[in-house]
């Protein structure tokens, strides 16, 4: 830790210590106000002096809730959200402790509303301290470079180098790239770390001996450097460990939904589809009525083909928001024509040059309630019915056409080794703004680290997520 950040995390202690002193007598003088005359206990009749000696006694133990809670680690690189968040969980620890000491002694106060509102006011006040504090850093940091952390990069691939443009793009992270390094020499980092300072060491080389990463541990541990490594694909895998036959085995583990991992997800399609497409219903009349009008000619559902888990093919439901006569299917007898247009319009209006999909800016092909039901997504509402059926899952990888997947790299079919989702992380993160190989990783995370509690929180993005204005759109 940095002598700055040392420095700001002795001075939290005593402003924690001072904030929890403020929302105490917020609460005891809110009390009196007129409004919340009725909400306060009539038996509540402490001197303000009393009541101040009280707070100031139970404030120690909520600092100790704190330390336990990581709160004390002071470091400039930290980001305030996540620390509201273990304010907001600390204080609510500290309330339940107390609500369980009066219960026990009640010669103690027991106004609900001062303990309510007291708890109320020291998350607000810790959580603005706090982020007070942290501006504070941040402008030392970017105008002295007070608190920054030196860095030695060592590896030359794709991983460490999108590292190091990280660092040089977004100088608030506290980080700054002092060198960077192809071989792990123990005598060149002494020379680098004499002329220039180095605090930590990330390592993205995988083919670095376990000789050469002990010896340059052991150097990181003697000297106080920080050691990190950034870590291949597969050693962040899930894994089982085990013994078989008196040997230790690690099993690398595709993702969490196998077994009752696959049939909780499906309950969860089930449950959370039936309502989605219940309350979309009216939507979906309405859209479906607008297209009829504007283009009778073709169906108001598309059935589009696209290859799903495990390689099997499906048709999607969509609303057609074509002209009928630009749609590239069987029915349409206008297909061949339609084909050779739309190559026409990749050539030229493709905004995912060089990659495995297309996407086609301002696309003359739409109808005018087509260009407003896709620019908030509505024709994808009858992929409730997907999930419904069972093809696909509410989140999870967009399913592909056939042609995109067979430009996939072999690593790509990793995506078709679960259900396709009408949402997932790719969409929540950029929609179609986003490189192929972008979404590609970001899926491959949902595949690794998926849970319940993830295609929750991605079904709730999805709705913010729907009105940020996307590349191909005008």
């Amino acid at each position: 830790m940095k002598r700055s950040e040392v420095y700001f995390s002795t001075v939290q202690v005593p402003l924690d210590f001072l904030m929890i002193l403020l929302a105490g007598t917020s609460a005891y003088f809110l009390r009196d106000l007129p409004i919340f005359e009725g909400y306060v206990s009539k038996v509540f009749n402490l001197s303000f002096v009393d009541y101040i000696w009280s707070v100031a006694y139970l404030a120690p133990f909520c600092l100790l809730i704190f330390a336990i809670e990581g709160l004390y680690t002071m470091r400039v690189t930290r980001r305030f959200w996540p620390e509201f968040y273990r304010v907001g969980k600390a204080t609510g620890l500290a309330l339940i402790i107390l609500i369980i000491v009066i219960f026990l002694n009640r010669e103690w106060f027991s106004s609900r509303f001062v303990i309510l509102f007291g708890w109320g006011f020291s998350v607000l006040y810790i959580a603005g301290a706090r982020l007070i504090v942290q501006r504070i850093q941040k402008w030392l940091l970017a105008t002295r470079e007070i608190g920054v952390h030196r860095v030695l990069l060592i590896g030359n691939n794709e991983k460490i180098n999108r590292m190091k443009r990280l660092f040089a793009r977004n100088r608030s992270l506290g980080y700054k790239v002092v060198d960077q390094i192809e071989v792990a020499s123990v005598s060149l980092i002494k020379d680098i770390r004499a002329e220039k300072g180095v605090d930590e060491i990330i390592v993205g080389d995988a083919s670095l001996t376990d000789e050469e990463l002990e010896k340059l541990f052991d150097y990181c541990q003697i000297n106080n450097i920080t050691y990190k490594h950034l870590p291949t694909s597969m050693q962040t895998s899930r894994v089982n460990m085990s013994v078989f036959y008196g040997e230790p085995m690690i099993e690398y583990q595709h993702t969490p939904l196998d077994g009752w991992g696959k049939v909780l997800k499906r309950i969860f399609d089930i449950v959370a589809g039936s309502i989605l497409t219940l309350i979309a219903s009216p939507i979906m009349l309405v859209v479906a009525i607008l297209i009829k009008i504007e283009d009778g000619s073709g169906p108001i559902i598309y059935k589009n083909k696209r290859i799903g888990e495990n390689g099997e093919k499906f048709f999607v439901y969509k609303f057609r928001y074509m002209q009928w006569k630009y749609c590239i299917t069987k029915e349409n007898p206008d297909m061949e024509e339609a084909i050779l247009f739309e190559k026409k319009l990749i050539e030229e209006r493709n905004v995912r040059k060089g990659g495995v999909l297309y996407k086609i800016k301002d696309d003359p092909r739409r109808m005018k309630i087509g260009a407003f039901i896709e620019r908030f997504s509505l024709d994808e509402l009858p992929q409730f019915f997907n999930v419904l059926r069972g093809d696909m899952s509410l989140v999870g990888p967009r399913p592909h056409q056939e042609r995109e997947v067979e430009q996939y790299a072999e690593y790509h079919r990793r995506l078709l080794t679960i259900k396709p989702g009408v949402t997932g992380m790719a969409q929540v993160s950029g929609r179609s703004d986003l490189a192929f190989e972008d979404e590609y990783r970001l899926d491959v995370f949902y595949i690794e680290n998926w849970n319940l509690l993830l295609d929750i929180i991605i079904c709730l993005k999805t709705a913010s997520a729907l009105v940020k204005r996307r590349k191909n759109m005008k």
